[in-house]
């Protein structure tokens, strides 16, 4: 079993906590807001309410073989610098650290933060997609050159299969799973001769250049069919309003 410990129960460091209650770990959270410790602590291992986050303190509070640290100090940026460091010189292998800028996360790299999270940068990054876009339906960015994204079936893939769709060679994604309503769950795919149907919601993995490029595609589509539809609609009206 692991030892994860927490330091500082912010929305991420409980959050955290919470999802660490369903896995086979021991929890150690510490914090100096009476009420969060005591909401959390029939539920870890061990639980700390303090103020005075020292060396001193933390070599207390954890165990020298202590799997990993998550940090979750919210504003008190000195502060979060200074215990990343200071968990670094006991020999904590793993320490986590939510940063509140890309500047406050290269400053806790060189002290010794193994992993730097930005929570609100994470969800900047994948909700701001979504709003610029029709086809788009659910968007991750996993890593720098990497994101995965829930998307519309395009007019010229419906009726092919996999294999001749051309998806990874025209648009260079991979297409991990597929449903055809956002309640249902998705079915991966494991066979080139799948064939993609028009109400297809396709989950596929690729760049972020590669995904907005077909995104693009699909929207142009779209715009063309609509265009289309109402000069149609208008053309029709003029000959109604002639008879």
């Amino acid at each position: 079993m692991v030892t994860i410990g927490i330091i500082g129960l912010g929305s991420f460091g409980c959050r955290v906590v919470e999802e660490l209650e369903h896995m086979d770990a021991d929890i150690i959270i510490l914090d100096k807001d009476r009420d969060v410790v005591e909401k959390y602590k029939d539920s870890v291992k061990d639980a700390y309410i303090t103020d005075a986050i020292n060396e001193e303190t933390l070599q207390h509070v954890f165990p020298s073989d202590i799997d990993s640290v998550v940090i979750d100090l919210g504003d008190q940026l000195e502060s979060s610098i200074l215990v990343t460091n200071f968990l670094k010189k006991m020999g904590i292998a793993e320490i986590v650290v939510k940063a509140k800028s890309e500047q406050h996360g290269e400053i806790l790299k060189l002290v010794g933060a193994t992993v730097v999270v930005y929570p609100d940068l994470d969800a900047a990054l994948n909700i701001t997609p979504l709003l610029v876009s029709s086809v788009l339906l659910n968007y991750m960015q996993v890593s720098k050159d990497f994101a995965l994204a829930e998307i519309e079936t395009g007019n010229d893939l419906a009726g092919k299969t996999l294999a001749e769709s051309g998806l990874r060679q025209n648009f260079k994604l991979n297409l991990v799973a597929v449903r055809t309503d956002p309640k249902d769950s998705f079915k991966f795919v494991n066979s080139p001769s799948l064939k993609l149907e028009k109400n297809m919601l396709l989950l596929v993995a690729g760049s972020e250049e590669s995904i907005h490029n077909y995104v693009n595609k699909v929207e142009a589509e779209q715009k063309g069919r609509e265009k289309k539809e109402v000069k149609r609609a208008t053309l029709i009206s003029r000959l109604l309003s002639r008879g």
